[in-house]
């Protein structure tokens, strides 16, 4: 069952104003934007929540069609990239310098993709102004409408468009498990992703090969263990961006990264034979950052002797440091050793994300934890914590009200962090933690 978001890639020439649309309709400021063309080189994603649908819009590089330059042909091929992984393509034209024969290249181009595809005049400031700067471009030969990203002229026309465009989400009408846990599966090529999954379904339900990036779209596979029903996403493996080759398996990546931020608990999948290389630490990163509920299944422990895993185990242990609350599980989708005690971890960490603790019980350890060990000095001033409370579950947030939040930071705030799990008992969740100065106090001392 595919649940990818649909793609919206910005195309078209430097300085049309495309990374300008896409900071307006994500509606943050992301892409770097500049008079000097050519500002944008690398494509970048970000998730925009629609009235109707979510989709998934790229901001690309300007394209120059039959350049030399090295730098602009690798912009080139992002883009391309992007147009071939697109659902929906809008190609961004200045409607104050007219059309170009930049322009004219590119919607020749699209016109060969067989994609569908929108021409957005942009820089049209007012409806007085779409009669005259629109009337070179429907030579293109696409539908077209009027917009400016710097003022906001036609965006509420333009996210209509975009909404309706998009080809209907073939899984908006299937009904979804009820109560059970959807569990992505994450990691680099070959790491054993598709057989853990084979493993803990007792059959070869999906294709294994030595190949690295046999996967290469997102697959669901729905099981019942125990009377509890849990769908496992095995995704395309994540390689460093210098190793994506092609447009299938870049947009894989995306697809990989989108599944594990939308899961209720990802589970990484490392090849104990390679160690923890830079990319899984990225991943790992990725993760932590995110505050993802995530469990280490580190594979392949049969090719090790006793000895060997035992070195490895503890040679792990201070890779694994900043993420020190991730259970880890050594295992091999070969022998089962490990898989069994994977779904009963994945259960209890479910279970702790969801903990919800009182107020009270908060400012009682608030109290503790503050006569053990003071917050520092910092700048002649010593932080203080007024109270805090839990403002959201999955995962677990606290919220502390302090006269400073410029004053907590490092080593005592991890302080604070393994109190909470230690008194709470939440040793395997992610945590959020949020300080808020809370001036009012401040001022009533």
């Amino acid at each position: 069952m595919n649940q990818h978001l649909p793609m919206v890639a910005l195309i078209g020439r430097p300085n049309v104003g495309k990374s300008t649309l896409f900071n307006r309709l994500i509606k943050r400021r992301v892409s770097i934007t500049h008079d000097m063309a050519g500002v944008t080189r690398d494509s970048i994603f970000s998730e925009v929540r629609g009235e109707t649908r979510t989709y998934m819009l790229i901001d690309t590089g300007g394209l120059v069609p039959d350049s030399s330059d090295e730098i602009e042909i690798s912009i080139f091929d992002q883009a391309r990239e992007a147009m071939a992984g697109a659902d929906l393509i809008l190609f961004i034209v200045d409607g104050r310098t007219g059309l170009h024969p930049q322009d004219e290249q590119v919607g020749q181009y699209l016109r060969q993709s067989g994609k569908e595809v929108r021409v957005l005049v942009n820089k049209v400031d007012g409806p007085e102004q779409e009669e005259t700067l629109a009337a070179d471009f429907y030579s293109l030969g696409f539908p077209l409408q009027c917009v400016s990203a710097s003022h906001g002229f036609g965006m509420g026309d333009l996210r209509e468009m975009i909404e309706t465009a998009l080809p209907k989400d073939e899984c908006e009408n299937v009904e979804q498990p009820q109560g059970g846990l959807k569990i992505a599966l994450l990691g680099r090529p070959n790491a054993g992703k598709s057989s853990t999954i084979n493993a803990l379904l007792g059959k070869k339900r999906l294709m294994v090969s030595a190949e690295a990036g046999t996967t290469r779209d997102c697959v669901d596979v729905t099981v019942q263990r125990g009377g509890k029903t849990y769908t496992f996403v095995d995704t395309a493996g994540v390689r460093r961006k210098s190793k994506v080759i092609d447009s299938l398996e870049y947009f894989s990546v995306v697809h990989s990264m989108q599944a594990a931020k939308q899961a209720d608990v990802v589970v990484l999948v490392l090849d104990i034979m390679d160690g923890v290389v830079g990319q899984d630490k990225r991943l790992l990163s990725f993760l932590d950052t995110e505050k993802v509920p995530f469990v280490i299944v580190v594979n392949k422990i049969d090719l090790l002797s006793k000895d060997q895993l035992a070195k490895t185990k503890k040679d792990l242990v201070d890779q694994f440091a900043f993420c020190a609350h991730v259970p880890v599980l050594y295992s091999s989708s070969v022998s089962m050793a490990g898989l069994g005690g994977l779904l009963p971890l994945i259960e209890k960490l479910w279970e702790q994300c969801g903990q919800r603790v009182t107020t009270g019980e908060l400012n009682r350890l608030v109290k503790m934890v503050t006569e053990r060990h003071q917050p520092p000095v910092m700048g002649g001033r010593r932080g203080k914590i007024y109270y805090m409370t839990q403002a959201d579950s999955r995962p677990p947030t606290f919220v502390f009200f302090v006269n400073d939040e410029k004053l907590f930071h490092g080593s005592y705030v991890r302080y604070l962090e393994n109190q909470l799990r230690k008194v709470f008992r939440m040793d395997k969740t992610p945590i959020r933690m949020v300080f808020r100065s809370s001036h009012d106090n401040e001022k009533g001392k």
